[in-house]
């Protein structure tokens, strides 16, 4: 995470994991084996490929063979072979893995969060490098969150869980820090000016962005201004939706605000 955000709130992000990891429990317990074998929103993946996914990327944290994934040259290329791996397992093996996977990997981010450990910057494939403690907590709320309310739940036709402000404040700190550094890395070309970011809401916040990344907002101005619900933006934030088809506002100067929202695209 860049050093011009905000630290991130590593209490309410373990408390959040443990919730998330809750509800895709409850959820998942409550599918026939026709809606755990259907195709999720997510190309090319059955709802049983996304949880296998989720269980996957818990165990990335802690195991030898599962952290090759942190020095991947794609975090999306990176993702497939696992589940390629586990495609053929059965129902009840996807999940005792995600179970003990996800249990460990609470586990392990209520340790490091205490520890000097928590403040080591480790690399995540090509999308720069973060906290420990924040890519577990945040990379693993942020997976349950998303999969379950846009990739699972829709395609089965199903109403989304309900979340609190505490869970959309984890994925958020985590969507943001990922935003800012492939604005660091990949700068947008045009963006001479900052550009801020509001999400209102649970868990929302106000963000501004330059060619340098994410910062805390200050006294200064801010040439354009984007104001959405936070709970829209793990969706258009992802490019699973257009954010021209959500409730996006722009205020200011909107060319800059558009030149800005056509590159956002969190893995």
């Amino acid at each position: 995470m860049s050093k011009r955000l905000p630290p991130a709130d590593l209490p309410n992000m373990a408390a959040a994991l443990r919730a998330e990891r809750a509800e895709i429990l409850n959820f998942t317990s409550s599918l026939t084996d026709d809606e755990w074998t259907a195709p999720s929103a997510a190309a090319g993946w059955r709802v049983a490929d996304v949880v296998a996914h989720i269980g996957a990327t818990a165990g990335s944290f802690y195991t030898p063979a599962g952290m090759s994934k942190l020095f991947a040259s794609s975090l999306e290329q990176g993702a497939e072979k696992p589940v390629d791996r586990r495609r053929d397992w059965s129902r009840a093996k996807v999940m005792a893995e995600y179970q003990r996977a996800s249990r460990r990997a609470t586990t392990l981010l209520d340790v490091v969060r205490r520890t000097p450990a928590a403040r080591v910057r480790v690399p995540l494939a090509e999308i720069g490098r973060y906290p420990l403690a924040l890519m577990i907590g945040g990379a693993l709320v942020f997976d349950h969150h998303t999969h379950l309310r846009h990739d699972i739940a829709p395609a089965l036709g199903r109403p989304a869980p309900p979340t609190d402000a505490d869970r959309m404040r984890a994925v958020l700190t985590w969507m943001i820090a990922v935003l800012s550094n492939q604005v660091a890395k990949a700068p947008v070309a045009g963006l001479d000016a900052r550009v801020a970011l509001t999400l209102t809401g649970p868990g929302g916040g106000t963000w501004w962005f330059d060619e340098a990344g994410g910062l805390a907002p200050s006294d200064g101005k801010v040439a354009a201004h984007i104001t959405a619900p936070a709970l829209t933006f793990p969706d258009w934030g992802t490019q699973r939706s257009s954010w021209r088809d959500s409730d996006v506002t722009l205020t200011g100067d909107t060319e800059l605000a558009t030149l800005f929202l056509d590159t956002v695209n969190v893995i």
